[in-house]
This record gives C-alpha cells, structure tokens and sequence, in this order.
C-alpha cells in the first residue's frame, strides 16, 4: 500500500506585503493620471498654429512628476520586497523598475519634443494599468 504525503497548502504572500504594493500602484496611478491632466494647460498654439509649451503653465505638471518618481521609487522597492523575502511573482519587480525608468526618462525626452513625450506617457499609463487591474486580483497574494 502507497502512503501519499498530504501537499502542503501554498500560503499566500504576506498580507502586508500585498496591500502596501496595491496601495502604492493606486497612488503611483492618480499621481501619473493628476500630471497627464495638467499637461494639457501647458500646451498652446501660437498665430501659425505651431504647438508649444508654455513654461510657467508646465510647472506643476513637472512638480507632480516628481511626486511620481518618489512613488515609483517606492513602489520598485516595495515590488523587489514582494518578490525576494514574500516570494511573489517577480514580473512586478521588472514592470515597477520599467515604470520608474521611463518616468525618469520623460523629463530628458521633452527636450527632443512631445512626439516622444505623448507616446512615452501612454506607454507609463498602460503599464500602470496593468499592474493595477493585476494588484487587485487575487492573484496578487499567490506565491510563486
């Protein structure tokens, strides 16, 4: 007669661990979502209706970028803590590390213009789109 070992039941990835990362997602969110809505006031037409931005109108949409770096900062290192000691998955980790980089390369991007500007910036939403709908599933509290 064959005994079969019971499998041991996959606890989930610390609860803690989870909800700071779905919080700081969220935030990261609003944060990248406040700054697309300011960008718009920056932007105007001159008499040849030649699109330019207006620096002092730019400001606070520079300065909530900002906000966004720190967030992204803090949420690459929340998502390489759900990865390594909370045994997650770790695509969190590289996405996070993917939304920060090209975050920070928004600021140097403006300088060549807002055709790449504009798409980098739908690329940041899409990316964070994602991980959002994937940090409130359940999915999230799996370990790997």
């Amino acid at each position: 007669m064959h005994t079969v070992a019971p499998v041991a039941a996959a606890r989930p990835v610390a609860g803690g661990l989870v909800y700071t990362l779905r919080v700081l997602i969220l935030i990261h969110g609003v944060t990248l979502l406040v700054a697309a809505s300011m960008a718009g006031r920056a932007l105007t037409y001159d008499s040849e209706f030649v699109l330019s931005v207006d620096q002092a109108a730019a400001e606070p949409h520079v300065m909530v970028g900002m906000v966004a770096h720190l967030v992204g900062l803090v949420q690459l290192i929340a998502a390489v803590l759900y990865w390594r000691p909370g045994r997650g998955a770790g695509w969190p980790a590289l996405a996070s590390l993917g939304l920060f980089l090209l975050g920070i390369a928004q600021h140097f991007v403006l300088g060549i213009g807002l055709n790449v500007h504009v798409p980098n910036g739908v690329l940041l939403f899409g990316l964070i789109l994602v991980l959002l709908v994937w940090s409130w599933s359940p999915r999230a509290a799996a370990r790997r």
